[in-house]
């Protein structure tokens, strides 16, 4: 469900864990997250965009544009 997650993590070199404290999870559930085994929570995908500076669009596959919108 969720396969740029996994992308952009290893994108990046970082272990599941790592990711699963940036958005205040366990590493169970960031696993399940990745394996679309449980939906990913609007606050969590604010935080996973942010981390990654993309979009949420991105992340969920609306669109193929990696960069993010301007901030508010």
């Amino acid at each position: 469900m969720y396969k740029r997650i996994k992308e952009l993590r290893e994108d990046n070199d970082k272990k599941q864990i790592e990711v699963a404290l940036i958005i205040g999870t366990s590493q169970q559930y960031y696993s399940e997250y990745e394996n679309g085994k449980r939906p990913i929570p609007i606050e969590k995908l604010k935080k996973l965009a942010i981390f990654y500076n993309t979009s949420i669009d991105y992340i969920v596959e609306l669109t193929n544009e990696r960069a993010p919108y301007k901030r508010v």
